[in-house]
């Protein structure tokens, strides 16, 4: 046995029931600090590449949206506009609930737990809520077992689901998936601007994640396409972000 291996270890792994867990290799610290600035320029690229996609998403046209959906929360039943509470943007998770399940799917429950405080969305305008095809008699005791306070309404009877391709019909059966669906209101109308559907859904929860999905993006003035924020936004590294207890809204 190599000086420095122990039974059951190697410098590679470290032995499990069942196989070997590989382990990054061991380096001196400047190593470390020339592999790591390595890999820093690919992530500094990465971010501008990020920047970029976002861009192309804001640069998407929207559609309109003419369907009477009807929903049922907390406060009884509510149209798509109603989902808005008077705000600009409203970005929808689609947590897949079916009517005959008994509680919740857990990956989407994983996925509302990472959601952060909703008072930094409100203050950009924008809205954020789930709704599944369950009924809301099945939605409301779960939601209180997770110990959740967001919005989520029931889409059941409604072709909201199919519409926004969450609900599908596979082999004669409807199957649920996961997705995420961003809307704009101007006035009275209400227009569809992006969805995305499960690994689209990877590293979303935070402000910014959700806002980077959004026809507005973070309003920012330093955001592509120019002007659009100009009426609604902030320069960035204003004082616009705060504590959440010291919003308005």
């Amino acid at each position: 046995m190599s000086s420095g291996a122990t039974a059951g270890h190697s410098c590679n792994g470290i032995r499990r029931t069942g196989g070997i867990m590989s382990l990054p290799e061991v380096a001196s610290r400047a190593e470390w600090r020339a592999a790591r600035q390595e890999l820093l320029v690919k992530e500094k690229a990465a971010t501008r590449a990020r920047d970029a996609l976002n861009a192309e998403r804001r640069r998407l046209p929207m559609v309109a949206v003419d369907r009477e959906y009807v929903f049922e929360g907390g406060d009884g039943k509510v149209t798509l506009a109603g989902l808005f509470e008077g705000r600009r943007q409203l970005v929808v998770y689609h947590f897949m609930f079916a009517p005959e399940w008994d509680a919740g799917c857990r990956s989407c429950s994983g996925f509302l737990d990472q959601i952060g405080h909703l008072a930094h969305l409100r203050a950009r305008g924008t809205t954020f809520a789930a709704v599944s095809r369950a009924p809301y008699t099945k939605i409301l005791p779960f939601k209180a077992r997770m110990g959740w306070t967001l919005p989520w309404y029931s889409s059941y009877l409604s072709e909201f689901n199919a519409d926004f391709e969450v609900t599908v019909a596979d082999e004669g059966e409807l199957t649920e998936r996961p997705g995420l669906s961003c809307f704009l209101r101007d006035g009275d109308r209400v227009f569809h601007t992006y969805s995305t559907y499960e690994r689209g859904l990877d590293g979303l929860g935070s402000t910014t994640s959700l806002l980077d999905l959004t026809a507005l993006g973070r309003q920012e003035e330093w955001e592509e396409p120019r002007g659009r924020a100009s009426a609604l936004g902030a320069p960035a590294g204003s004082d616009r972000v705060r504590y959440h207890d010291e919003y308005d809204d």
